[in-house]
């Protein structure tokens, strides 16, 4: 099949309602159900077709009632409320999976979808340290998430940890983090001390770009 030439490089923060490290990077079940979450990306660079993508923020709200493979998910889409009609329209199109091969990130997460709440356009707050193992992400009313280092539970110093997944398809490597972060509205939770990764990781249509090293550091 032949694909919309495209490229996303992101900064990222995945939070979830697992225990630090969360169990779906080794092919286990999720520490507790429903299996639920918030997320936010930064395009430093990026392109579809002709329509660029540079700087715009995109953040997403999620559940599924088991283990993400099994499907029946809720996916809430926000996204950033600077982009053009022609921006949203390749925005969403990435995310959704249509323009990527079935076996990479966006197309699996997108079959495992059943439910998708009409989409939000607001301004996204982004923070984003990954030698620092800090970020924050706020949408106004909708959802808030702080990110810190994991602590050591004796001495309270920071705990520096890391997932490498040389055949992964939503990050190769991610710092691990300790988030608390709520949502409302579509979707209400909240949680405190729990999973977070913090990666910096390029897309296109055939899945993960590698790169030679992280390009950006710091926020």
């Amino acid at each position: 099949m032949a694909y919309t030439d495209w490229m996303i490089r992101t900064k990222q923060i995945g939070t979830c309602s697992c225990d630090y490290g969360c169990p779906c990077q080794f092919n286990a079940p999720p520490t507790r159900l429903p299996c639920e979450g918030v997320m936010a990306m930064e395009i430093t660079e990026g392109h579809f077709g002709d329509v660029r993508l540079d700087g715009l923020r995109t953040a997403g709200v999620y559940r599924w009632p088991g283990r993400v493979h099994e499907g029946h998910g809720t996916w809430w889409s926000i996204i950033d409320k600077a982009a053009t009609p022609e921006q949203v329209d390749a925005l969403f199109t990435i995310l959704s999976g249509k323009e990527q091969e079935p076996t990479t990130g966006f197309a699996i997460y997108g079959s495992t979808i059943e439910h998708e709440p009409d989409p939000v356009f607001a301004d996204i707050e982004f923070e984003w340290d990954l030698e620092g193992r800090r970020g924050r992400f706020v949408v106004s009313d909708i959802l808030d998430a702080a990110i810190e280092p994991i602590r050591n539970p004796v001495t309270g110093e920071p705990h520096f940890a890391a997932i490498r997944l040389p055949d992964g398809f939503e990050f190769r490597e991610a710092e691990m983090a300790s988030a608390t972060f709520w949502s409302k509205g579509e979707i209400d939770q909240t949680h405190n001390g729990r999973y977070a990764a913090i990666s910096y990781v390029s897309y296109g249509p055939y899945g993960i770009i590698p790169e030679e090293s992280h390009p950006q550091r710091s926020a």
